[in-house]
């Protein structure tokens, strides 16, 4: 599912999301906590302590200020940097969340050409690992389920 939050949030934003695409404008302490799934976009400021426990999904976190590398837990996750593909469902999830909110922030965002600049990708450090040990068994024509147990191993 989808949901498109104007405005911020309170603490432990997105804990346990296991696959539903979010949008918000800004969240509290924990956000994307214990996270298995899905995709988080944070329009605005975070608490701190964020992706702690975090093992799967992938959060974009906009940062115009670069501040946010301080509040992230990097225990288990890392910032990546974006790929074409997370520009465009930057892009597009954001336009849909103006649509459906009306939201200030969003507008501002899409009409800056440096906006998503600012983001930060937070990936998972283990689910990273998994997705390029497929990407690479796909690639060499290996087996993908023993490439994912490997690097489950690793």
């Amino acid at each position: 599912g989808e949901v498109f939050l104007r405005g911020r949030v309170g603490e432990r934003f997105a804990v346990r999301n296991s696959g539903a695409t979010l949008v918000v404008e800004g969240v509290g302490d924990h956000g994307c906590e214990y996270m298995t799934g899905g995709r988080v976009i944070v329009l605005g400021e975070t608490g701190r302590n964020f992706g702690a426990g975090m093992s799967g999904g992938i959060a974009f976190v906009y940062d115009p200020d670069t501040t946010f590398g301080s509040r992230l837990n990097t225990e288990m996750v890392a910032i990546e940097d974006l790929t074409a593909d997370d520009e465009a469902f930057l892009t597009a999830t954001i336009g849909r969340h103006l649509a459906e909110t009306g939201s200030d922030v969003a507008q501002l965002v899409l009409n800056d050409p440096a906006a998503l600049g600012s983001f930060r990708k937070v990936m998972p450090t283990d689910y990273r690992r998994v997705l390029d040990a497929i990407a690479v068994a796909e690639q060499t024509g290996a087996d993908v389920d023993d490439a994912v147990m490997a690097a489950a191993r690793a």
